[in-house]
């Protein structure tokens, strides 16, 4: 599919959903609750984005530098190299993959390959093997020509493509990661009533799972929670309320059925650390 037919397919299917950036809401989804349980600790750092595999769960790093750091009052990092770390189920290190991805905020494992998606200037998805040696580095599609293709708050690799999470797309979009195509898009679901900020995705029988959450200047008011979307029809089918006290998910996974995520530790408009789980490994269980 070339650019122009993606974008003519797009917008039809965008103007048959009343689509205007994000999915419409829907009345009267069903709704869940949730808690989280905390597991283990990440590597020393801010983990931002996780994949689980038969080897073990991976956890992406994120770090913050020059005006970032400053706004957020941290000191300039050593090295700006970000890492995507390998841990068995009770938070052993495995092994230790390092790439160029700058702010990390949504990875994928998959296809002999880490696929680290940066938030930050170059922007981009950076492919890296395991042996950290940078294989690619793209923009996410339907960027301008030659340009900044926007940052990234996700991904998850499933039955051989790459989703990824584009926040100047307003949706969750499906590149086929050899030609680098854009092949189909779910808008984001918006409101719930406020959930307008998205994080990490994950996909579990046949439906797209995302973080959502609302703005807010800390832990306490923060209210986050999950969407599940149909991947045929991109339709909410429910929403999931994570009980007060929870951590705060950033990144998202799915291992054997069981829902897991991370807390970076740090949160836009928040003091660093508000949450009491920050820098935690956790899994979430419906209640």
């Amino acid at each position: 599919m070339t650019k122009r037919e993606f974008l003519a397919a797009g917008l039809g299917a965008g103007l048959a959903l009343g689509f205007r950036g994000a999915a419409p809401a829907q009345d009267k989804l069903p709704v869940r609750k949730a808690k989280t349980t905390k597991l283990f600790k990440s590597p020393e750092g801010f983990p931002n984005a996780i994949s689980a595999t038969p080897e073990g769960l991976w956890i992406g790093e994120q770090k913050l530098s020059g005006a970032q750091a400053k706004a957020y009052g941290l000191p300039e990092p050593k090295t700006r190299d970000e890492c995507a770390w390998l841990v068995d189920w009770n938070g052993k290190l495995l092994k230790t993959v390092s790439t160029p991805s700058r702010n990390t905020s949504g990875m994928a494992v998959g296809g002999g390959y880490v696929w680290m998606i940066a938030n930050a200037p170059p922007q981009g998805v950076f492919q890296v093997d395991m042996n950290s040696k940078l294989v690619s580095h793209r923009q996410i599609p339907l960027g301008p020509s030659g340009g900044d293709g926007g940052g990234s708050h996700g991904g998850v690799w499933h039955e051989g493509k790459l989703w990824i999470s584009s926040l100047r797309l307003r949706g969750n979009l499906r590149v086929d990661p050899k030609t680098w195509e854009p092949e189909y898009m779910i808008p984001f679901y918006q409101s719930y009533p406020d959930w307008i900020r998205y994080h990490g995705i994950a996909i579990h029988e046949g439906s797209l799972w995302q973080v959502v959450g609302n703005n807010s200047t800390g832990h306490k008011d923060y209210k986050p929670g999950l969407v599940r979307q149909d991947m045929q029809t991109g339709r909410a089918l429910e929403v999931i309320e994570f009980l007060p006290g929870s951590s705060d998910p950033h990144g998202l996974t799915v291992h054997d059925g069981k829902f897991y995520g991370c807390d970076a530790g740090i949160h836009p408009n928040w003091p660093n650390y508000d949450s009491p789980t920050a820098g935690w490994i956790f899994r979430i269980d419906f209640v």
